[in-house]
């Protein structure tokens, strides 16, 4: 049987110190939930689910509103947990890059990409089994869905968590539990006159 799911990595947040869980969007950013709707609208979404992470939530609010449906979280699809203390975001890319491809890495306190992959791969078997046959849009972050389609697809590495856009938009078809074809749905012009 056929389940979609839809991979909407949040839109634009800005990079606050301390604030991870809790951090909403800028002003393109807010914008962009418009444009998350447009692009969704008609797709026959059954379920959306987040991210607990307040960014993803906001960024698919609009289309949850949109088809009057609520949005359920997951602890276990929130971004991948770097480290204990807070390190500059231009140290935390820098890290990100060099060490990608060493899934077992992480920093001191911090989680490594074989944990944040495995955490958030379990749910999202769960997803594909519970809501068999239907279409699930998911409010995400970049690395973690990296990390979950890499799980399905080697070929989804660092060059296409450094291509991503915020926000960007992915379906995902399966049969069962098996990753059959993903398309770029992400359109920024949409809605536009």
């Amino acid at each position: 049987m056929k389940t979609t799911i839809y991979m909407v990595r949040h839109a634009e947040s800005p990079y606050t110190e301390g604030t991870e869980r809790t951090r909403g969007l800028t002003t393109k950013g807010k914008g962009d939930v418009e444009k998350v709707t447009e692009n969704l609208k008609e797709e026959g979404i059954d379920v959306i689910i987040s991210s607990p992470y307040n960014r993803a939530i906001l960024s698919i609010e609009g289309l949850a509103q949109h088809l009057e449906l609520d949005i359920k979280t997951f602890e276990d699809l929130r971004e991948r947990d770097f480290a204990g203390e807070m390190i500059e975001n231009g140290e935390l890319m820098s890290v990100i890059r060099e060490k990608f491809y060493e899934f077992d890495y992480s920093l001191p306190g911090g989680e490594s990409n074989s944990d944040c992959q495995n955490r958030s791969i379990s749910v999202i078997k769960n997803i594909l089994k519970e809501h068999s046959g239907k279409k699930i849009a998911i409010g995400t972050h970049g690395l973690v869905m990296t990390l979950m389609m890499n799980y399905y697809d080697s070929s989804y590495g660092l060059d296409f968590l450094n291509q991503l856009k915020k926000p960007d938009i992915y379906k995902l078809s399966f049969e069962n539990l098996e990753l059959k074809e993903v398309i770029r749905l992400w359109n920024e012009d949409i809605g536009l006159s």
